[in-house]
């Protein structure tokens, strides 16, 4: 689900796409400067050579937390190279809730058995909470592989993660009780 900012001053998450191999430069761009969170999940992988070198999981996507002004200015004015991701039926720049941010990264950060990125959307069950462990409160569908149940969360429809979890610790989200 994307939403749309309102007011110039109001911080939210932007995605943005970026050349190939350009995540990591953004990043260290990014380190340096004020006003700006973002989130670029990555992961150590041996390269050809066995050398330990730390890669994107998502290729050539970015999200940074800002207002639109800033957005922008970091694009125009600071050069940093990236497309904001736009709805071209709306006429809006996408951006990701801070809820919906906050479980993806926590899908991430905590790297439990088997997690990680789906490359597509898989079929989806029930809507659900998880109630226990490092991944308390985060929303996704659940998902049960070869016996194992996952729980899927997605960003605007175009990038998912998937972690699994113990089938106690899910509770069924109803209308009533969605954050």
């Amino acid at each position: 689900m994307a939403v749309q900012v309102k007011g110039a001053g109001q911080v939210a998450w932007f995605a943005a796409r970026t050349k190939y191999g350009q995540e990591i430069g953004i990043r260290n761009r990014l380190r340096e400067m004020e006003g700006v969170e973002f989130f670029i999940p990555t992961r150590m992988r041996r390269n050809y050579r066995g050398k330990l070198k730390e890669h994107p999981v998502i290729t050539n996507l970015v999200f940074i937390r800002t207002t639109r002004q800033r957005a922008f200015d970091l694009q125009n004015d600071e050069g940093l190279p990236v497309r904001y991701l736009f709805d071209y039926v709306r006429h809006v720049t996408l951006t990701v809730p801070d809820k919906q941010m906050e479980d993806f990264m926590k899908v991430f950060e905590v790297n439990l058995s088997e997690g990680g990125l789906v490359d597509q959307p898989l079929e989806l069950g029930e809507r659900v909470r998880i109630t226990k462990g490092p991944l308390k409160d985060v929303e996704g569908n659940v998902l049960e592989l070869h016996g194992k149940i996952f729980v899927v969360v997605g960003l605007c429809g175009m990038v998912y993660a998937k972690a699994r979890v113990p089938r106690a610790w899910l509770e069924k989200v109803n209308e009533d009780n969605i954050h």
